[in-house]
Order: C-alpha cells, then structure tokens, then sequence
C-alpha cells in the first residue's frame, strides 16, 4: 500500500467513524479564519500594477518635483465649475470663495488653490496674498476695472490656460473652468489618507453658495477616483452575487435534488470562502479588483467536488451498499482524483507567483490557497457531514428525495452524455483530429488578440449603469463623478489623458548647453509626432515656456538674446539668469511645470497625432530618449499603459508554460507512482490543449482584449480543464484496471461521472457566467471567459477523450504504448 493509499485509508476511518468530531474540528477552524476577516483592505485601479515600473516612477517623479503633473496627482485635485460665464463677478466670487474655505480648513491640508479668478484679482491687487483678498479685491472693483482686469490676465495668457475651450476674449465669457488644488501631503501618504482629504473638501465646496458638488462644482483627483472605482466593486457585488446566488441554487436543487445534500454542500462552500478570506486578512493581501475573481473560481471547484461525491455515494448505494462502505468506496475514488485536480489548479494558480504585477501575484497565492482548502473541506468535512447525515435521517421518518445519481439510467441526460462513447466506436480517429485542428485553430486565430490596460478599462460601462439605473435600491449603483470629469475634460477642454508622451529629464539642465539640447528634442520628429509648421514637434517645455514669454516681455527678449550665441532664440549661456528672470514674471507657475524648483530636472510634453497607434508613439519616444544626450526617460500615461501590456503578455505566456509544464510532469509522475502508467497523464492534457486553444481563439472572437485582470485566465484554464479530464480519465482507469473491456469502461464512466460532470458543469457556468451582469467590462469579460473555459473542458471531457482512449489504445500498442500491457486488474489486487 502506497503512502497515499494509507493517508486515504485514514481519511476513510476518521469519516466514517467518528463524523460528528470532523464536523465540530472544523466548525472550530472556520471560526478561527473568520477571525480574519477583519483586517482585509481594499486596494482598486490601475496603480497596484505599475508601481515598479520605471515610466511610472518617472512620472511619480514628475508630480512631486513639477506644479503641474500628468493627468493629476496623488496629492492635487480640481474642481471643475461651471456657469452661463465663469467670468462673470458672481461667478468669480463664487470661485475665490471655493478656495478661501479650501484653503482655511487646515484638517485638509490644502497647500494652495489655482483658478482664473486667481488671475483676475491679482490684476486688481497684485499684493493680495490670500484668496479672501482676492475676492474682496474683485468683489470691491467696478465693472470697468473688472473688464480691464479680465483683458489684462488674458494677455499673460493665463485665463485661456484655465477655461473651456469655448472662452470668447472679446465677450470675456466661458462656461467652465478648473480650480487646482495642491495639499500638503508628504510622499508617504496612503490612498486611504488621499481619499479622506479630497472626500471631505467635497463637502467644504458644496457648502459654498451657489455650489451643487457633483453638478456645477466636480471635484475630480486621484483619492475621489479611487473611492469610486473600489465602490465599483460594491456595486459588482449587489448586482452579481445575488443572482449568482439564485442560479447556483437552482442548479444546485437540480444536482442534488435533496434539501440535506443541498445544505451540506452550500455549508462547505461558504465554509471554503469564509477561510480563503480569513488567510487574506492574516496574510495582510489587500483586496483588489484581481480578487473578486477568486470567487467564482472556488465556486466552480468547490461545486464540482461536492457533486462528485455526492453522486458517486449515490451510485454506491444504489448497489445496496451501505452508508460506510458506500462512502468508503467514493473517498477511495474520488480523493486521488480531487488531489491531482488540485494539485495540477494549484500549479496553473502558481505560475501566476511569477508575473510582475503584485495583483496577480496576490491572486496566486489566494486562489491557491483557496482551492487547497476547498480539497479539504470537501475531501473530509462534506463526506464527515455526509455519513452523519444520513445515519441521523435513517432513524427518522424523514422522507427520501432524490437519491439517484445524475446520469444513470434511460434519463434524457444519459443519452446525450453517451454521444461522446458512441462517436469513439463510429470514428474516434476523425473526432480526436477534428477537435485537435480546432484547438489549434483557435490558438492560432487568438493569436492576434487585442492587448489593453488604462485608467478607463476599470470604468463601469455608461449604457449599463443608466440601464441599472432603474432598479430600487440597493440594486441601483452609485452615481460616478469621473464620468462627468472625463467627459468634461474632452468635450471643454479638449484634453485627453492619453493624448501625449513626455521625456523626463533626469539631469541638471543648469548648464549652457541645457536648454539647447531640451530644444533639440523637437527637431526632426518621429511621424507619430503632431508637428508645426517648420517641421517640429508640437511640444512644451521649459523653451517653449522662455519662448512664449519672450514674445511677450521686450526686456526679458532682450535677455534671451544676449544670452544667446547662435541666433536660434534658446539661451545656450548664463541660463540661471534667464531661469531667474523668467521664474520672477507672471510665467513662473507655468515655467514651474516645466523645471523643478532646483533646476535638478526637466520635462518635455509631445503631442501624438490623431490616429495613431498607441504602440508605435510609444517605440518613438523610447527611441528619442535613446537618442538623445540627455538622461531621459520616456513616461506619460501611453508610456506606462504599453510597458504594463508589454509585461502583461510576456506574464501571460511564461505563465501559461510554466502551468502547463507543471501539469504535464505532475500527471505523468502521478500516473507512473499510482497506476504504473504515464500515458495516463498524456490522456489528460491533449484535452486541455484544445480547451486552451478554443479559449485563446474566443477572445479575440468575442473582442475581449487581454486584461490584467483575465490574464491569469490562460493559466488558470489549465487547471480548470484538468479538473474536468481527470474526473473521467481516473474513474475510467479505475474501471479499466478492474478488467472492464475499454467500450464497458468508458460506458460506466460515462453513466456515473459523466452526470456528474454535467451537474458541475451546469452549476459553474451559470455562477461564473453571472458576472456578465458585473458593472465593470473587466469583471463581465474574466465571467464570460471563465464559464467558457469552464463549458470547453466539459466538452473536450466527454467528446474528445472517449475517442482519445481508443485512438490511444488502436495505435499505441503497436510501439508498445497502448493501455494494456499487463497491468489489467492490478487495481483490484492492490485493493483500490
């Protein structure tokens, strides 16, 4: 007897001889996980997978050393306000207002305020230190003064910078503009700290007359867009869980057809949730949007383990056998079984441990976790609970419900189960080619599937928000600000947040030769680059900014000239006198988004022409950072987007090798120490190679690109569509081995696992597939994907390994492969 058959002998006494103390051991032990529950965080969107890339420290760099940041800061907000004319004096006054009691609360940590009325008032009182001072400078000027003062501070080009894109000079009108707000927060500060401050100076700008927050004042920034993606979740959940919840019951009902077998399953899958959780809390993983996923995934394995023992107990029973022996018989079977699905799910779960995104590596480890946890509950606890069950139900007058187990018999389920046996005895050898060109088909049409990660892809989708809009609470979702802003930010102010690159300098640019070679960075440009009319780049920099002063300012020109020696109006000498000059005039705050406070440092924007792919902008600016004599690093948001794509799918395939390899040396040591056969272990990977390759091909179908968050798929499918394989391949072996002929052995397999695989089946599909509902795209593809890969390897189970064991058979005996060579009915002698 084998260690394993011993361990599994002991599992069998403990189970069926002492039932209750297995029940009240692990009623014990799922208190304790709960325990965890407790200290589980959440953490959504996309900074948890671009941390520790270098364009994103870049671009970290950038908001802390720069005044104006790419597409917003940790530790800066707007608010967006509108009105028939934010010109206007009352609109003017509402805006200065905003900033007074933005920037007197000191809890909110408000370093300072930005805005146009800014600008205004400092025309009628350049002393006025304080918001207050400006408002009452422009509360106490007369309508003369105020159009003067307006005309004045669009000269220096400062209102133009801060309102919509409909700005008339001539009317002095606009109807939107943006007020900045900057708060004093050290670099340390947590997104829970963020969220805090910018959630409560929501509060202090709707308490201003005339302000509506989330209607004609929208503050938008990084803590308010991370409370309302991690509500996003929330909202998933209301919508997705409960109609999971009803489908899988149904299913359940339909598998089970039994109110006790029934309870005892749903127990011993909250029982897996309930210490999946609780090890995340210990474990101090956050939860994130990668992580709604395990769900789901525990779910389809916990579902299938449960109706397998079940039905297998079933089938055992209706022989006469009794509640022991019937038990003894399933656990026998179905342990070795569920301990390669788990062990081969885990290895598909692993390979995740290698990607360089800190969520999948948390979805790894938790899912692994998990699924181990599952093979002990329902390996031990279920069967435990089970035995006592019905031991308590025979002394009772209890009626009996369903016993019988799903397939048996002339039901309607067993004769199409049975297409997959028939097929292999009418044309095995056109069924195993037919899926195989399939799979490969579809892995080469999936080869071409669309890569995606930003900001947006974490949005919900509008049409399904507006459409769930309609439901009573607490089904309706949150209303999302962000929305507003994104749609405010391109229809207003025609900004994008992926419009541009940027080239970090990461140098002094105090030398004379600094500004020159900043310069240079626009001449001749890539074709993905907008241009201007002599043929540069449509770019923003420091230069641009002394530049534009320059056309200005006569004085300051006549310092750029004499400080500049070839005549191209970049001063290429005394450049801290220029820096000087130019950070002393109304240009300075520009100026200051453009050099660091310390001059240690430089950044240069580029506009990408309309149209163009994302991938090749992004190979320009890296080549032009290559290029340059600077020490430049290529960032922005297109940047760091394609750096996380390309990661992602260099992740996603070592993943999918790695579970694959895994699997295949697993299954053929597994099958070599257990049935004295490896092929066995072939047997079960051809299937799930198909099931991967339909799976790939699916995507690109379908136009679900390849996420963070489904990229695990691929790996996972591995695990999912052995799951499925090895339920049949093993209880086929088991059947074979006891010297059933291979067409009886398949029959029985077939008529018992097979309604079982289908119950599972039905189940998983239904619940994984429920996060179609999700509010999120991201979560609605990873359920659709799932329940696919889930219903592939079903499929691939029953139609393709049937004819797969007789090719095997007709074929590999001729090279001394085939099943039989003399290890028939060692299974019986061994006593399994």
């Amino acid at each position: 007897m084998t260690a394993v058959d011993r361990l599994i002998e002991e599992i069998d006494r403990v189970v069926t001889e002492r039932p209750l103390a297995v029940i009240a051991v692990f009623i014990l032990v799922t208190a304790a996980f709960a325990g965890g529950l407790t200290g589980i965080e959440t953490n959504a969107g996309t900074d948890q997978f671009t941390q520790d890339i270098p364009a994103q420290r870049a671009l970290d760099d950038i908001d802390e050393e720069f005044e104006t940041s790419i597409g917003g800061s940790a530790t800066s907000a707007q608010v967006i306000v509108s009105d028939d004319n934010v010109l206007s004096r009352d609109a003017l006054l509402r805006t200065l207002e905003t900033q007074h009691r933005l920037e007197s609360r000191s809890t909110l940590r408000v370093a300072s305020t930005s805005s146009h009325a800014d600008a205004v008032a400092r025309q009628l009182d350049s002393t006025a230190a304080s918001a207050a001072e400006r408002r009452d400078a422009v509360a106490e000027a007369t309508p003369a003064e105020l159009r003067a003062a307006i005309a004045d501070a669009d000269a220096t080009g400062a209102i133009a910078a801060q309102v919509s894109v409909d700005y008339n000079p001539t009317a002095q009108a606009a109807d939107t503009a943006i007020v900045g707000i900057t708060y004093d927060l050290p670099a340390s500060a947590t997104t829970a700290r963020v969220t805090e401050l910018q959630t409560r100076s929501v509060d202090v700008v709707d308490s201003v007359p005339g302000n509506v927050a989330g209607e004609n004042a929208i503050l938008f920034g990084d803590g308010v867009l991370q409370s309302e993606i991690t509500a996003l979740l929330t909202d998933t959940a209301i919508i997705v869980f409960p109609a999971a919840l009803i489908l899988i019951v149904g299913f359940l009902i339909f598998s089970y057809r039994d109110p006790f077998d029934m309870a005892i399953g749903l127990s011993a899958l909250l029982m897996s949730l309930l210490w999946t959780f609780g090890f995340m809390g210990y474990a101090g993983i956050p939860f994130s949007n990668s992580l709604v996923t395990v769900f789901p995934l525990l779910l389809a394995v916990g579902i299938d383990f449960g109706i397998h023992i079940v039905n297998r107990y079933r089938e055992e029973r209706a022989t006469g056998a009794g509640i022991e022996r019937s038990m003894r018989t399933t656990t026998d079977q179905l342990l070795i079984a569920f301990l390669l699905v788990t062990i081969t799910t885990v290895f598909g779960l692993v390979s995740n441990v290698a990607s360089p995104f800190d969520p999948n590596r948390d979805f790894g480890i938790v899912a692994a976790a998990g699924i181990t946890f599952t093979l002990i509950i329902f390996g031990v606890f279920l069967p435990a609970a089970k035995v006592f069950s019905d031991r308590w139900r025979e002394g009772l007058p209890i009626p009996e419900f369903g016993t019988s187990a799903l397939g048996t018999g002339g039901s309607r389920i067993a004769r199409v189960l049975r297409v997959g046996v028939d097929l292999s005895r009418i044309a095995p050898v056109a069924v195993v080619v037919l899926l195989l060109l399939g799979g490969a088909a579809g892995g080469a049409y999936g080869s071409g599937v669309d890569t995606e990660f930003s900001q947006e892809a974490f949005f919900p989708d509008q049409d399904r928000l507006e459409t769930y809009a309609e439901l009573p609470e607490p089904f309706a979702p949150t209303d999302y600000t962000f929305l507003d802003v994104l749609t405010l930010f391109e229809e207003e102010f025609e900004q994008d947040f992926v419009g541009s690159v940027t080239l970090y300098i990461d140098q002094s640019v105090r030398d004379d030769d600094a500004l020159e070679l900043i310069d240079r960075t626009a001449r001749n440009p890539p074709e993905t680059f907008a241009t201007t009319d002599e043929r540069r780049a449509q770019a923003t920099s420091v230069v641009t900014v002394i530049d534009d002063r320059a056309s200005r300012d006569p004085e300051f020109a006549a310092l750029v000239e004499r400080n500049d020696r070839l005549g191209n109006g970049v001063p290429d000498r005394n450049v801290d006198e220029v820096y000087d000059a130019l950070l002393d005039s109304s240009a300075e705050s520009r100026a200051r988004g453009y050099v660091a406070a310390d001059r240690g440092s430089a950044r240069v924007d580029f506009t990408i022409k309309p149209g163009v792919d994302d991938s090749e902008a992004v190979a320009d600016v890296r080549d032009l950072a290559e290029r340059t004599p600077l020490e430049a690093v290529p960032t922005g948001s297109l940047v760091v987007n394609e750096a996380v794509i390309d990661l992602l799918t260099e992740s996603a395939i070592r993943s999918l090798f790695a579970a694959f390899g895994l699997t295949a040396l697993f299954l053929a040591l597994s099958y070599a120490y257990l049935e004295g056969k490896a092929v066995y272990g072939f047997l079960n990977l051809v299937p799930v190679l198909v099931t991967v390759g339909l799976l790939i091909g699916s995507m690109r179908l379908f136009d679900i690109p390849l996420t963070p968050i489904n990229a695990p798929i691929l790996s996972v499918s591995i695990g999912l569509g052995v799951d499925y394989t090895v339920h049949f391949v093993h209880r086929f072996v088991d059947e074979y081995q006891e010297g059933l002929p291979i067409d009886e052995a398949l029959d029985v397999t077939i008529a018992g696992t097979g309604g079982a695989l289908t119950g599972s089946m039905l189940t998983t599909v239904s619940g994984l597939g429920v996060l179609w509902l999700a509010v999120i795209p991201l979560l609605r593809d990873f359920g659709v994907l799932l329940a696919l890969g889930v219903f592939y390897a079903y499929l691939c189970s029953i139609l393709l390994v049937p004819s797969l064991v007789v090719v095997w058979d007709r074929y590999g005996s001729r090279v001394g492969l085939g099943l039989d060579d003399g290890l028939r009915g060692s299974g019986a002698e061994s006593g399994r």
